[in-house]
C-alpha cells in the first residue's frame, strides 16, 4: 500500500511539473518553458512539504490544544495510542456541514479536522467513529496521495484562467486567449480524472473497517455515516470541489462540476459492511 500511494504521488507530481511547461511555453515559448520548469520544480517542493498546510488553510481550519475540546483531544489522542500513531494535530472547521478529514505526508506530520457542523450535532461516541476512520487513514499512509492529489488538482483547475491571463483575457483576436478558453474547458475534467486515477475507494473500506475496530464498536461508525449523508444531503460545503477527495464523505457542492469528483463509495454499501463487522465481533 505504501509503495502504491508513493508512486502515484511521484506520478502527480511529475504531471504538475509537465502542466507547467506547457502553461509555460504556451506563455512565453522557449523561455517560458524554462520558467515553466522551475516554476514546477518549485510548486512540486511545496506539494510534497506544504500541501497538509494548504488543505488546512482551504477548510480555514483552526488548531485546537487540549484545553479549548478536552473531551475531542483525549478522544484523538486516546485513538492515536491504540493505533500506535503519534498524536496528530487537531483542527476545527468552521463549516456547517458535518464532515472531517486527515493530511499530513507522514503519520508524524499528521492533522485531523472535523467540522463545525459535527461538533454541534453528532453525539459523541459517533464523532468517535469519525475520528477512528480518519486515524485509520493515516495508520494506512493514504493521506499523502490525497493531500497532494487535492492541491495538485486545485491548481489545475485553475491553470485555464492562467492560459487566458497570459493570453491576453478574452480578446477573441489574441490566438492565445482561444487556447486559455478551451484550456478552463478541458483542465477540469483532466483533475477530476487525475483524482479518481490517485484516488482508490478500496481505501474508504479499508479505513471504515480499521476505523470500526479501533474505536470498539463498528455501529457507531455506521450510524455517524448515516447521520453525515443526511447532513451533508441538507448543508452544502463551501469548498473547492477539488478537496472532497479528503472528508470521510463526498460533500454536496453546489458547483456543477462536482460530480467528477467524485472518488467515494456508495454511503449504504460502506454501512451494510460494518454492520456486518459489528455482527461478526458480537
Amino acid at each position: 500500500m505504501r509503495f502504491v500511494n508513493n508512486a502515484k504521488t511521484a506520478v502527480l507530481l511529475g504531471g504538475l511539473i509537465g502542466l507547467c511547461m506547457l502553461i509555460g511555453y504556451v506563455a512565453g515559448g522557449p523561455y517560458g518553458l524554462t520558467m515553466g520548469l522551475v516554476i514546477g520544480l518549485v510548486t512540486n517542493v511545496g506539494a510534497f512539504l506544504f500541501s497538509d498546510k494548504i488543505a488546512i488553510a482551504a477548510m480555514r481550519g483552526q488548531e485546537i490544544q487540549r484545553h479549548d475540546l478536552p473531551w475531542l483531544y483525549n478522544m484523538v489522542e486516546g485513538l492515536a495510542q491504540r493505533a500506535n500513531l503519534p498524536m496528530p494535530r487537531v483542527y476545527v472547521c468552521p463549516q456547517d456541514a458535518p464532515n472531517a478529514f486527515a493530511t499530513g505526508r507522514s503519520p508524524k506530520h499528521s492533522a485531523v479536522a472535523i467540522t463545525q457542523g459535527m461538533l454541534r450535532n453528532f453525539p459523541e461516541q459517533e464523532i468517535e467513529g469519525v475520528m477512528a476512520h480518519e486515524l485509520a487513514h493515516i495508520r494506512h499512509r493514504d493521506v499523502l496521495i490525497s493531500t497532494v492529489a487535492a492541491v495538485i488538482a486545485g491548481m489545475i483547475s485553475y491553470a485555464g484562467w492562467m492560459l487566458m491571463w497570459f493570453g491576453g483575457g478574452r480578446n477573441d483576436n489574441n490566438p492565445l486567449g482561444a487556447v486559455g478558453a478551451l484550456a478552463m474547458a478541458i483542465l477540469a475534467p483532466v483533475a477530476a480524472g487525475l483524482i479518481q486515477m490517485a484516488i482508490s475507494r478500496q481505501r474508504e473500506y479499508a479505513a471504515d473497517s480499521f476505523g470500526g475496530e479501533l474505536c470498539g464498536d463498528p455501529r457507531k461508525l455506521a450510524y455517524a455515516l448515516q447521520r453525515l449523508q443526511a447532513g451533508n444531503e441538507r448543508v452544502s460545503m463551501n469548498t473547492h470541489p477539488a478537496f472532497h477527495n479528503m472528508f470521510i464523505i463526498q460533500p454536496l457542492s453546489g458547483k456543477g462540476m462536482a460530480s467528477l469528483f467524485s472518488t467515494h463509495p456508495d454511503t449504504n454499501e460502506r454501512i451494510r459492511r460494518l454492520m456486518a463487522q459489528a455482527d461478526r465481533v458480537r
